[in-house]
């Protein structure tokens, strides 16, 4: 079997190796779990989608052996609501996942929000202990901060990251630094003890998660216990970092750089596996949270290749990710499936290759990929892609037809400041600054003739209108049976901050936490 491409391990993790290299695992009856999120990695970011430079051998030899869906979604084109989404396998309109507080706005879980992931909903990681798995996130959270959110309420075991992304740094007394937790506990806080030079874009931190994910998946492999590891890297969200030994390989500047780091760290966790002699009972899905952040760019953000706008917007370039399974001995290398799959899906997926019932008192929106992941006919299962952006459906997928009921990128005020999600892309019509609705006339796509959502149907055409009826007839059903759940990105509160985690008083780090004053949070996007 063809080896993924990878340097030399890291030297700190040599003692791990060394005890576990020479131990290969006999095939065992359970099927581990690898999900390994990106933070803000566009589609067009990966050699195998044809980035130019090709600087991800690893992912690009990770696809070679395994299946490459080159239609695959995220659930929000925003970090926190796609990131519920992809765990409870509900959209955020159901998992409770956005706000109220204004039409069609993203909105996510910074500092300052009340809320977070509701106890109402079964976390996957709560699923699999039926079958006794051991979990554990690596990384970003990003479903609320507050003690009742955090990772180990929720039904991971392990956890070694933040509750937010690594924005600051701050100055400690009206925003803290943001803490970066071992377990139920904070080791410390970003650009404190967790360094990021914002200069440089140095930090260590891509090398740390590794680490931490190399670790347990050999403790679990020694213990022969089923695992799920959620390796969420944030790298490539801006403000954009890597170490040393990357800053400045990539042809593509310090976001290339990013991305360099994570595509080794993806091929050493595969080698890890190979390793151990694991790999044959290891299901590994790579994808990302959103579209490239295309505001950040040139220097800090991604490419979302051939598509319309990103990050924030539900246009293809928004919504559309990099992602690729991986089971040796399972799956048939070289694949490419057309598949229209979500990341809600790895929810239903990981339980049914875990043995285990779905909830039944909840609607689901993920499907069961197996049918697709094992049969070599690649039979594709009929199923509509919906794109929400807030609280509002904003166009819908079927087939290779896309419908936008409403459009939106972001606000003229914004996009004057200089903000825009759709640099050098403006579509009359189409990348409207201002909210707008087409319900009663669509505006409909042919995204395999154009991908890049820059030739709307004629609407007096037959193919139109035949589009119009049979994507209207899935809304109406949607829309018919949808209860949306209890908004949980409503409030904010400077109180609720990270003044005072868990575990603060062992480092002296506590800070003294104000008054509190709830008030609504707003929105802009």
């Amino acid at each position: 079997m063809q080896r993924v491409v990878s340097v030399p391990v890291l030297g700190v993790l040599t003692a791990i190796i060394c005890c576990f290299s020479s131990e290969r695992t006999p095939n065992a009856s359970y099927t581990n779990i690898i999900i390994m999120l990106m933070d803000d990695m566009g589609w067009g970011d990966l050699g195998v989608f044809g980035q130019p430079s090709k600087e991800t051998p690893n992912l690009d030899a990770m696809a070679a052996q395994g299946i490459l869906f080159p239609d695959f979604y995220t659930a929000n084109p925003l970090c926190s609501p796609s990131r519920a989404a992809l765990l409870t396998g509900r959209l955020p309109i159901r998992n409770g996942f956005y706000t109220t507080n204004g039409h069609a706005r993203n909105a996510y879980t910074p500092q300052e929000i009340v809320g977070g992931i509701s106890k109402d909903e079964i976390l996957l990681p709560q699923m699999l202990k039926k079958k006794g798995y051991v979990s554990k996130i690596v990384g970003k959270w990003h479903l609320g901060h507050r003690p009742q959110y955090l990772p180990l309420e929720n039904g991971f075991d392990e956890w070694f990251g933040a509750p937010n992304c690594h924005f600051g740094p701050y100055n400690n007394t009206v925003r803290p630094n943001i803490p970066v937790y071992n377990n139920s506990e904070m080791l410390g806080r970003y650009f404190e003890e967790f360094k990021i030079d914002k200069k440089t874009g140095e930090s260590n931190l891509t090398q740390m998660y590794l680490e931490a994910g190399l670790d347990f998946i050999s403790r679990q492999a020694e213990a022969k216990r089923p695992f799920f590891l959620y390796w969420a890297a944030d790298a490539t969200h801006y403000p954009v970092y890597a170490s040393k030994r990357f800053l400045g390989k990539s042809q593509r500047g310090r976001y290339g750089d990013a991305v360099m780091e994570l595509d080794y760290s993806v091929g050493q966790i595969l080698t890890k596996l190979q390793d151990l002699g694991i790999e044959n009972n290891t299901f590994v899905f790579f994808t990302s949270d959103n579209g490239a952040a295309l505001m950040s760019g040139p220097n800090e953000g991604g490419s979302n290749g051939p598509f319309l706008c990103g990050k924030e917007t539900t246009f293809e370039g928004g919504m559309r990710e990099p992602a690729i399974a991986w089971w040796p001995g399972h799956i048939r290398g070289g694949t490419v499936s057309l598949q229209l799959a979500n990341v809600m899906d790895l929810f239903t997926t990981s339980l049914a290759l875990a043995g285990i019932s779905p909830p039944g008192d909840r609607v689901l929106d993920g499907l069961d990929l197996t049918p697709v992941l094992f049969n070599h006919s690649h039979t594709l299962q009929s199923r509509p892609i919906f794109f929400y952006r807030g609280n509002e459906l904003m166009a819908v997928r079927i087939g290779q037809y896309k419908a936008h009921f409403w459009t939106w990128s972001n606000s003229w005020e914004e996009f004057k400041q200089g903000v825009n999600f759709c640099p050098g892309q403006e579509v009359a019509g189409v990348t409207t600054h201002e909210q707008k609705e087409h319900t009663l006339q669509p505006i409909i796509f042919h995204l395999g003739r154009d991908p890049g959502e820059k030739y709307p149907l004629s609407v007096l055409s037959k193919e139109y209108q035949d589009a119009l009826n049979w994507i209207s007839t899935v809304v109406q059903k949607h829309k018919e049976t949808l209860v949306p759940g209890m908004p949980q990105l409503n409030m904010c509160d400077m109180a609720v901050m990270n003044w005072a985690p868990a575990g603060c008083e062992k480092l002296g780090k506590c800070l003294k936490v104000p008054k509190s004053e709830p008030w609504k949070c707003e929105w802009p996007h």
